[in-house]
């Protein structure tokens, strides 16, 4: 993993969604975002999408969630903390069709 990120996901975890969210436009601009192991990227992406919902952006914590599932499938599909933050993005009201799609193939709504 790239230092960087433990910075992001400590400024969410306490709280600072807006810096979290800075430091991760940061992070994933580079090559060295590109060079990390799709499961990282993935998990990644499902890690920050919190500090989307947090800040009540919907559509980015959606996209990062699909983003995530386009990288890596299997993380996306079986960490818990993608369907719990699949779970509360559903709980805001009508998502997107890809939001929609995904939760369906994880089985957390039916088709």
């Amino acid at each position: 993993m790239v230092p960087y990120e433990a910075s992001e996901l400590t400024a969410a975890d306490l709280g600072d969604s807006q810096q979290a969210i800075a430091l991760h436009r940061q992070a994933t601009g580079g090559d060295a975002w590109r060079r990390l192991p799709a499961k990282h990227r993935a998990a990644y992406l499902i890690d920050i999408s919190r500090a989307y919902l947090d800040l009540g952006d919907h559509r980015a914590a959606g996209q990062a969630l699909i983003a995530a599932d386009q990288i890596a499938p299997a993380e996306t599909r079986t960490r818990p903390a993608a369907h719990a933050a699949l779970t509360a993005l559903l709980r805001t009201g009508p998502t997107s069709a890809d939001v929609t799609r995904l939760a369906a193939t994880i089985g957390l709504i039916q088709r």
